[in-house]
């Protein structure tokens, strides 16, 4: 029997091996799809990850994609769409700039076929069914300032750990905390445990004449938010690499940015409430604090401590879902749902 590939990866060696004995069977595989696709471009793909969403849940691209692989390859289903489904999921989670996306279409036929894809518009009306994406991490992500909107910026503009890709406060999320802030022309903003940086930074794009504080405790976070920084365009006073009770402790705030307006605190794990109690002692006007918060009994916790020290407390629970499509339908895949504790202090 004569079997394209390896019939031993998505082909007819399974079904053989549960009806014959093994002794009567003899496997001689030829290159898979994989090794022809990335030979055809001379890429190397020691590396790669690959998903097959061939009928399949598209939950495992989304998995998959987020983790802000390299190289991704993708088993597409094309009674689904195939690789029109991929694009439009890859634009549905705002990663389309991340990445090139190639097509493989006949792979080790006389007439195989291969494109790179930019727009919904350059596929082919007469793709194949018989086809594999791969998607390439751009190198050098062009990200043109003056086209970013004021606020609401596209989670993937912004740089990102390696080692934990997607942890990051999520653009719907986001955009409420910024709501909350009430941000002042001019004054203080902390971020305490800002990640990437992109709350307080796009807190500049809103009030550029505010002076931010940005403080995280990730080694390397400090060049990341620099990064982030520059490309959304603004200039933070101060970025500090650090636990924030250490900063408190050992008093590496500088003078012009003592005492904050507006404080940001995400983060913090279980020495949040003594990193809250460090920024209401350097407080002496009004301000608005706030704690985005994902566990109940985090939110009980903090409520206690903050009630009876400030003059307005409110909660908010935000749930936010990203349409991904199914097909030629359409399901909402959720986001983490995240409290917002909002303070006032006087």
């Amino acid at each position: 029997m004569f079997s394209g590939g390896d019939p031993l990866w998505f082909g007819i060696g399974r079904l053989l091996i549960q009806n014959f004995p093994l002794s009567k069977l003899y496997f001689e595989p030829a290159a898979t799809s994989f090794q022809l696709a990335f030979s055809r471009l001379g890429k190397p793909w020691q590396n790669t990850q690959w998903i097959s969403i061939h009928g399949r849940d598209t939950q495992a691209f989304e998995k998959a994609i987020k983790k802000l692989p390299s190289s991704l390859v993708v088993l597409t289903d094309s009674n689904r769409g195939g690789a029109k489904e991929v694009y439009k999921l890859l634009n549905l989670l705002e990663l389309q700039k991340q990445y090139e996306f190639w097509t493989f279409e006949r792979l080790g036929y006389l007439n195989e076929r291969i494109m790179k894809i930019s727009s919904i518009d350059d596929f082919p009306i007469d793709l194949d069914p018989l086809h594999l994406v791969i998607l390439f991490e751009r190198e050098h992500p062009q990200t043109k300032t003056e086209e970013l909107p004021l606020f609401g910026i596209s989670d993937s503009v912004f740089l990102q750990n390696l080692d934990c890709p997607g942890l990051m406060t999520k653009k719907e999320v986001r955009v409420q905390i910024l709501a909350e802030l009430n941000l002042p022309k001019q004054g203080v903003i902390w971020d305490i445990g800002s990640g990437v940086g992109s709350i307080g930074l796009e807190a500049l794009r809103i009030s550029p004449s505010l002076k931010l504080l940005s403080i995280d405790k990730r080694i390397g976070s400090k060049n990341i938010i620099a990064e982030n920084a520059n490309r959304l365009g603004v200039n933070p006073s101060s970025i500090i690499e650090n636990e924030a009770l250490n900063i408190f402790k050992e008093n590496k705030i500088s003078h012009n940015l003592l005492h904050p307006d507006r404080v940001i605190i995400g983060g913090g794990g279980a020495k949040l409430d003594l990193i809250i109690e460090e920024v209401l002692k350097k407080i002496n006007s009004f301000c608005i604090l706030i704690i985005p918060l994902i566990s109940l009994k985090s939110l009980s916790k903090i409520e206690s401590i903050l009630k009876p020290k400030v003059n307005k407390l409110s909660i908010s629970l935000h749930q936010s879902y990203r349409g991904i499509n199914i097909g030629d339908d359409i399901r909402l895949s959720p986001l983490n749902p995240v409290f917002i504790l909002k303070v006032e202090i006087q």
